[in-house]
């Protein structure tokens, strides 16, 4: 691949732009994956998600919602 850079070296910035976007998806599935909606141990905790608090924040960013003043809406499991 170095060989064919320097022989074509407009493919430089697609080489990079690629390896970037690549890398970009493989983090956030990895980010996805430890999240609190999936499951990899169903003998022992076959159901994580409620085991949550409601003050945690699902979300990567929360604009407007304050997480810390939510009360509990829901029986306990």
């Amino acid at each position: 691949m170095h060989q064919h850079a320097k022989k074509h070296p407009g493919l430089i910035p697609q080489f990079f732009f690629m390896f970037l976007g690549v890398s970009g998806a493989s983090l956030y599935l990895i980010r996805l994956s430890r999240g609190p909606h999936v499951s990899w141990d169903r003998k022992n905790n076959p159901e994580p998600w409620n085991k949550l608090d409601p003050t945690y924040q699902y979300k990567l960013v929360a604009v407007t919602t304050d997480y810390k003043s939510l009360k509990k809406e829901g029986p306990d499991f």
